[in-house]
């Protein structure tokens, strides 16, 4: 996967954030706080201005790429997921800060991640 060679981030992870985010090209999920998750890796429009900036585009239009481009998609994912890693070092608090930096939010979400990997076969369990 291109995306996660990109960013340096382990595939089977973004598989696993897939799978739990459960999105669809094209949606929008409004959240309780206004914001607005898009696509199939639920990207938070939180991000939209500042990839907007990136891209040289409107907010608008980011937003459009965002949620109706797969590949656009899961580049922004794997961006997000990659600066979570650098940010702090732990593949473990990357994953639960991609869906809330709220401790008890991040640590549920990180363990249905793990979960769904687990049941996929994209990780190894302890024997």
């Amino acid at each position: 996967m291109l995306a996660a060679q990109t960013y340096q981030v382990p595939p089977a992870v973004l598989v696993g954030i897939y799978k739990v985010e459960g999105g669809k090209v094209g949606q929008e999920v409004r959240n309780t706080n206004g914001s607005y998750d898009l696509g199939p890796m639920q990207i938070n429009t939180i991000w939209m201005p500042d990839l907007a900036e990136r891209w040289g585009v409107t907010t608008e239009t980011a937003r459009r790429w965002v949620r109706d481009d797969a590949c656009t998609n899961v580049g922004v994912a794997a961006w997000i997921l990659g600066n979570h890693l650098k940010e702090t070092d732990s593949l473990s608090q990357a994953i639960a800060h991609y869906h809330s930096r709220t401790p008890l939010h991040g640590k549920t979400y990180k363990a249905k991640v793990i979960n769904v990997m687990k049941e996929n076969g994209l990780v190894r369990t302890a024997r």
